[in-house]
């Protein structure tokens, strides 16, 4: 369940207690006349059951209180209550298969932005993979899978096309465009140093290697990339977060990036072109597979729930 409070004017009080009596999956309903100070208003709370949390937003948000108050969501992580076991098995749909576009929005949002922390981890991340690289180390290389951010604007992106949330498209798409290019040129000047240091020299590029798959783009890139897209979506969708470990190292899109810094500072050109092709590959097939699985999971919510207005966020 989501804990759900509201700001809103007082005259418009009755309005969202009504529409939150009127809602099965919601309860632990609480009216708290005037407490609202900034903005100043009402406060009303409830326990709202994830698949009816969607309509629920929707429904405040025609009152315009997303404009004229406020509107927050909090995961519940345990409710001992029998008037919470009835509202979740009153509201309509599995709790699992329940899309809250609104909670959706806002974490892909957050997790678009392009940030201090967010180029420090991508620029780690490479580095971490240029070193699994010039070691022939895949456990380095898996390192680098889980530590790379890049998953959030990936994300991002798709939920932005689907729901046609260009700001959001152009934010994400910014991040990668702008982090992707800056953490390979640190990675790139780190293989530079350490080349110049006499740590490593090209013949660590030659030959057959354990981690070759990073710069050999084929079918199978593309598949992988779209199974991982389409698995991490609807992690982010289910709030099943656990599985997003599985994505993050099943995808190439941080190593091949390490991989082309390196061979281009080596000057290994034909690995340097496989790798940039397998980083395109993978950043296409996630965003492609993401955004299919949210139209599939969109039709759906419409489809066992016709009439329910989509809250626009």
């Amino acid at each position: 369940m989501l804990h759900l409070r509201v700001i809103c004017p007082s005259d418009r009080a009755d309005r969202v207690l009504a529409l939150l009596r009127a809602q099965p999956g919601a309860t632990h309903l609480v009216h708290l006349p005037g407490a609202g100070v900034l903005p100043a208003g009402d406060v009303i709370e409830a326990d709202v059951a994830r698949e009816a949390t969607d309509e629920t937003i929707g429904g405040l948000c025609e009152l315009g209180l997303d404009h004229e108050g406020g509107i927050t969501l909090e995961q519940i992580d345990t409710a001992l209550s029998d008037a919470a076991d009835r509202a979740e098995a009153e509201a309509p749909g599995d709790a699992a298969d329940a899309v809250v576009w609104e909670e959706l929005l806002a974490r892909t949002g957050e997790e678009s932005r392009l940030n201090v922390t967010f180029t420090a981890f991508l620029s780690i991340a490479c580095l971490l993979a240029a070193v699994g690289v010039i070691t022939d180390s895949s456990v380095t290389i898996v390192g680098a899978m889980v530590v790379g951010p890049e998953f959030g604007p990936l994300a991002a992106v798709a939920v932005g096309l689907v729901r046609r949330r260009w700001d959001l498209v152009r934010r994400a798409s910014l991040a990668l465009a702008i982090g992707f290019p800056l953490a390979m040129a640190v990675t790139a000047l780190g293989t530079f140093l350490g080349n110049w240091a006499g740590l490593f020299d090209a013949s660590v590029l030659s030959g057959s290697h354990e981690v070759d798959f990073v710069y050999q783009v084929g079918y199978w890139s593309l598949i992988v990339a779209v199974l991982a897209g389409a698995a991490g979506m609807l992690s982010m969708t289910s709030a099943k977060s656990a599985a997003l470990v599985g994505v993050f190292i099943s995808v190439t899109t941080v190593p091949a990036a390490g991989y082309a810094s390196v061979a281009l500072i080596l000057g290994e050109w034909g690995r340097f072109v496989g790798s940039t092709a397998q980083l395109a590959v993978n950043l296409v097939g996630i965003v492609l597979a993401a955004a299919g699985v949210l139209l599939l999971r969109r039709s759906t919510w419409r489809a066992g729930d016709a009439g329910r207005p989509l809250s626009e966020g």
